[in-house]
């Protein structure tokens, strides 16, 4: 049993000053209900800032959001390196030494920014170039891979070449369904699951290959390449297509009109220059300024010369593009082989992800309309 209390302690103030009213006291007591007047305060009590002398508030009108931010209330910390002597200092002492990350590491992060981009509807990109042998499908197989490597979207190259391209084979090996497999069954394909059937993988990148038979292959017309690439709009994001060798196959005209970014592909050689430049002219007198003016141009560098002025073939093209890209000499690329990123030099991959990121700026963009009446079939689009 509890010692009884005794009220008030030797020494404590009374419960209540006199005149003070307490209602269960009161009601056992019999006491009259006081007067409420006496009780009112006569103003709210002030809400007083921390740290702030008496009269001076906050400011109700400032919503918290402006206030309880991550750069108001969190202590701001140089992201940690990956790479690197950085890297080795940072894992050495445990976190406790954090040089930070080099501007080259920077740079890249920015990139990869860029590049993941949201992107609000299906996207096509064309690589093209007047002809080949500048390295076209080596720019088209590696932007494709670099888009899927760093985004989580779906990502499909289609090798639109009626000459035996070599697409697929540059990203899975040889062999393989190809896109007239995939046409000859479009009636039957209503799902995702049912389209890969018909394509190979290259890590996350989707690769649908060309016939090899060129008898075949130029079959492949604008009406067809158009319903295959209706078919895989709905199932993919990015839609790659290596346009093949040239400007006047039959696929070409369609390619053009659908898509939404153009790269042009080059070298910084004499002969590499001319056919970009020639493709862009090409682009212009058939109706596509807009577009040209918008591409994003590509300088392979595998074949390349120190007598050839680099600074004024960029210069050329920066005046006619949005963006100039250099991809610089690589060992891996020069075999012609199977691309494998992992064996990419560091700059070399710097120079894809430049390109991925130039790219990337045109998502959601508009796209260039061109000159004349539009050549897609209706629903083709």
């Amino acid at each position: 049993m509890f010692p009884a209390q005794v009220w008030p302690q030797p020494g404590s103030q009374p419960p209540y000053e006199p005149g003070d009213w307490d209602p269960d006291s009161a009601a056992v007591m019999g006491a009259p209900r006081p007067d409420w007047g006496r009780l009112a305060p006569a103003e709210p009590p002030a809400v007083l800032a921390p740290g702030l002398p008496p009269g001076q508030g906050y400011d109700f009108g400032v919503s918290a959001g402006d206030l309880l931010t991550d750069e108001a209330l969190v202590r701001q910390q140089r992201p940690a390196p990956t790479e690197g002597w950085r890297l080795a200092v940072y894992a050495a002492s445990g976190g406790r030494i954090n040089p930070g990350q080099s501007p080259q590491e920077a740079a890249r992060l920015e990139l990869i920014h860029r590049i993941r981009r949201p992107l609000p509807a299906p996207h096509r990109v064309a690589v093209i170039s007047v002809k080949g042998g500048v390295g076209k499908t080596t720019v088209a197989a590696s932007l494709g891979l670099v888009f899927a490597e760093l985004r989580g979207d779906r990502v499909v190259a289609l090798d639109a070449n009626p000459d035996a391209g070599t697409l697929s084979e540059r990203l899975t090996g040889p062999g393989g369904t190809t896109v007239r497999d995939l046409y000859e069954d479009m009636p039957n394909l209503e799902s995702v699951a049912e389209i890969t059937r018909y394509v190979r993988a290259a890590g996350r990148l989707h690769v649908l290959g060309s016939e090899q038979e060129p008898a075949m292959g130029e079959a492949f017309s604008a009406d067809e390449y158009l319903e295959v690439t209706s078919l895989l709009n709905r199932f993919y994001n990015i839609i790659i297509t290596d346009s093949g060798t040239g400007m006047v196959h039959s696929a070409m005209e369609a390619t053009l009109r659908t898509a939404h970014s153009l790269v042009v592909v080059g070298s910084p050689t004499v002969d590499g220059a001319n056919r970009a430049s020639r493709t862009l002219s090409f682009l212009v007198d058939e109706g596509y300024r807009a577009a040209a003016e918008q591409a994003v141009v590509v300088l392979c560098g595998d074949r390349h010369s120190p007598d050839v002025d680099r600074t004024l073939i960029r210069s050329h093209f920066a005046a006619r593009c949005r963006a100039v890209v250099d991809i610089p000499p690589d060992p891996h690329l020069a075999t012609g082989g199977r691309i494998n990123p992992g064996l990419w030099q560091s700059e070399t991959r710097d120079a894809w992800y430049l390109l991925a990121a130039h790219v990337a700026d045109g998502f959601g963009v508009p796209s260039p309309s061109p000159a004349g009446p539009p050549a897609i079939p209706p629903g083709a689009g």
